[in-house]
């Protein structure tokens, strides 16, 4: 057993955290005891070497609490003693700083250094006691040299030895000034006082140097003790430290700089460290006046609700919520536990921002999407009727009616009857009608009456089930009714329709349902019906070949599209524009003649749009210069057999014998140009040889005056 010197028991004199923080640190100021104790409400709780804590900190007013209770040991984890040690205990001291010493009652009454108990082993003079500190000596990692009153080493240990690169018998009983500084050996010999953190560099060593006094119960100075710490080991200490100062400097500079605010909570909940950006419209006071409080204990005094603390200690996981603050403040909080390697939460860094601001910018862009989004609507409907008009070439009056028309029955689903001569475009007006209407963004499906065998028009039309009819497919068929629904379907050629499918037809319009084959179960549907044809249903009603009820159903509105010889003053438009198409399809520079233009002008089209369209493709493939002349076209037109019966037409009024001598002339040059003599011209004309000759020749004439002018 060690006996303990209760001279060496020194007072534990604490600084309490829980005052204000201009107080603490005056204290922290006026400190001078080597190991700084700390208390909170009321109680000692942990302790930290004075100059550790200086290392690391300036004492000023960027000095943090939570450094001190981070840096700090706590007193539960540091060894008690009594009066008496046993050398398991004994130990344990030496493996600390420090040890508390308590009473008979168990109350701590002060502490004990180290170096002290090191020293009071030492003089213990008995033989166990001697055994005792060699086995100690030996075991310490810091270098220890026990001096005497002669200012000899009498003691040292292995670790000592090795740090001043030495053997043993070179330092045993060798004078300590040889080795050490002997001013400061003089110094604690005359003062009785420790000299602490002294550099001390030779050509072979570099160490750190601590003087400590050996009194005795006179408090005379009997030998000085002397602890050693490799420098260079010191030095990565002390780099290590600087590393974490430049660490902690970094990372308040970048809190400082981060608009987000950034809380650091503790396992438990309380708030240990924030940035300076954080929302003072949320805390409603100052943020440092929550340093050390549980967040979730302000949870259910309802600052805020709910808790990102405590929803991230639930879960163990990321939380993500909203928060709003009775001012109608939204705070975006995210908070992120920090896991140590058991798994379990040391850290939770909670990161805030004010989104109310962003609310409100994305509440006014999605109405701002929503206007463009109008816009677009209507522009693609601007967009739409530009290319319905560049279907749509015409310049004649009865084409104006017809377009006028249409803009008024475009917004109404009425069931439309489109009829006019074959080739007249018949489907552009189907098409005009869908995409100036409001159903212009729906379905226009196109059905050629015509075109399909009458025993699978049904079908098509109306669908069918699984295993309505042998070789239909098996899993059924929608019909063109159920794919427009919503839209538009365009029955062409509706007068080819059969008298046993014009009664379901019927039905559809009037009841607004179709059944598939093989059903017995009628499907609504929303389909507005725009039927074509080239012949005169009414014709059809009496000859009985078409429902006298389904005309009258389809003939809603009835539109009348004018065949191209009824509005010639459409042609050269026309004529022009697939011209220009070609021009464009085969990187062209075609263009034709006025007299070129006058003649497809009075051709009756019997053929109409489709007719004109070939024609023009004609002349372009068969064209040897890229302009097309009156002769060139009179070529082609007079090749198509309803020439001879077709009659000339005029689009404006011009004196008879004008009209007379323009029908004249056009005439003999045609005859003169395809048979070549007077003779036969005469013959095809129906006139004299002798009046083919004069008029001819006067021709000839008036076309060589005018080409000389």
């Amino acid at each position: 057993m060690f006996l303990l010197a209760k001279e060496k028991i020194r007072p534990i004199i604490s600084i309490s955290i829980d005052c204000p923080e201009e107080g603490w640190q005056n204290q922290l100021k006026n400190y001078s005891d080597p190991f700084l104790f700390l208390m909170k409400d009321s109680h000692l709780f942990s302790y930290i070497r004075l100059k550790d804590f200086l290392l690391t900190n300036q004492v000023d007013h960027s000095t943090e609490l939570t450094d001190l209770v981070e840096n700090s040991v706590p007193l539960e984890n540091v060894c008690k003693l009594n009066e008496t040690i046993s050398l398991p205990l004994l130990f344990q001291i030496i493996g600390e700083p420090i040890a508390l010493v308590k009473d008979r009652k168990g109350e701590v009454i002060g502490y004990i250094r180290r170096e002290d108990v090191l020293v009071e082993l030492f003089k213990q003079e008995n033989r166990h006691s001697f055994d005792l500190l060699k086995i100690i000596l030996t075991s310490i990692p810091m270098g220890i040299f026990v001096v005497d009153q002669e200012r000899k080493i009498v003691n040292c240990n292995d670790s000592g030895i090795k740090m001043m690169k030495m053997i043993r018998e070179d330092v045993m009983n060798k004078s300590a000034e040889t080795l050490f500084n002997g001013n400061h050996i003089s110094t604690v010999f005359s003062s009785n006082e420790t000299i602490l953190n002294e550099l001390e560099i030779t050509n072979k060593t570099s160490v750190l140097v601590d003087y400590s006094p050996i009194t005795n119960f006179n408090q005379e100075v009997e030998g000085v003790l002397i602890i050693v710490q490799d420098l260079p080991m010191v030095e990565k200490m002390a780099m290590e430290i600087e590393h974490i100062k430049n660490l902690n400097k970094d990372l308040n500079a970048i809190l400082s700089t981060i608009y987000d605010e950034i809380l650091v909570v503790n396992n438990k909940g309380e708030l240990i460290r924030y940035s300076d950006s954080f929302i003072s419209e949320f805390w409603r006071r100052d943020l440092k006046d929550f340093i050390g409080k549980n967040l979730i204990d302000l949870e259910d005094k309802g600052l805020f609700s709910p808790s990102v603390t405590r929803l991230v200690i639930e879960h163990k996981k990321k939380v993500s919520i909203v928060q709003e603050t009775a001012n109608g403040k939204k705070i975006l909080a995210v908070g992120n536990p920090i896991l140590d390697e058991k798994g379990k939460i040391e850290r939770i860094i909670i990161a805030s921002r004010d989104i109310t601001e962003t609310t409100k910018l994305k509440t006014e862009l999605r109405e701002i999407k929503k206007i463009s989004n109008q816009y677009k609507q209507e522009l693609d409907t601007f967009k739409s009727k530009n290319k319905v008009f560049e279907k749509l070439i015409y310049c004649s009056s009865k084409m104006e009616r017809v377009v006028e028309q249409i803009n008024k029955i475009s917004n109404f689903s009425s069931t439309v009857l489109i009829y006019g001569e074959s080739g007249v475009g018949k489907e552009v007006i189907a098409q005009a009608i869908h995409q100036l209407g409001s159903r212009s963004n729906q379905p226009f499906l196109k059905l050629n009456c015509g075109a399909i065998p009458e025993n699978l028009l049904e079908s098509e039309l109306f669908g069918y089930t699984q295993g309505s009819f042998t070789g239909a497919d098996k899993n059924g068929k929608v019909g063109y009714f159920k794919k427009a629904d919503k839209g538009i379907l365009f029955l062409d050629e509706i007068g080819e329709m059969p008298l046993s499918l014009q009664v379901k037809l019927l039905r559809v319009l009037q009841e607004q349902e179709i059944i598939p084959i093989g059903s017995t179960t009628p499907i609504p549907i929303n389909v507005q019906i725009v039927a074509a044809t080239n012949k005169r249903l009414e014709r059809m009603v009496e000859e009985g070949t078409f429902r006298e009820d389904l005309f009258y159903r389809l003939n809603v509105i009835p539109i009348y599209i004018p065949s191209l010889r009824e509005r010639s003053e459409d042609i050269p438009l026309l004529a022009f524009h697939f011209l220009q198409q070609l021009n464009k399809k085969y990187n062209k520079n075609y263009h034709l003649s006025p007299d070129a233009l006058n003649l497809l002008e009075v051709y009756s089209w019997p053929g109409n749009i489709r007719e004109l369209q070939n024609m023009i493709e004609r002349l372009a493939v068969s064209a040897d210069d890229s302009t097309i002349d009156g002769n060139f076209v009179n070529e082609f037109l007079a090749a198509s057999h309803h020439f001879k019966k077709a009659k000339p037409t005029f689009t404006q009024i011009i004196p008879l014998h004008e009209a007379q001598n323009y029908v004249e002339e056009q005439l003999i040059l045609l005859a003169m140009k395809r048979y070549k003599t007077t003779t036969k011209a005469a013959k095809a004309l129906g006139i004299s040889q002798s009046s083919v000759s004069r008029k001819y020749q006067r021709i000839l004439n008036e076309q060589q005056e005018n080409n000389s002018l």
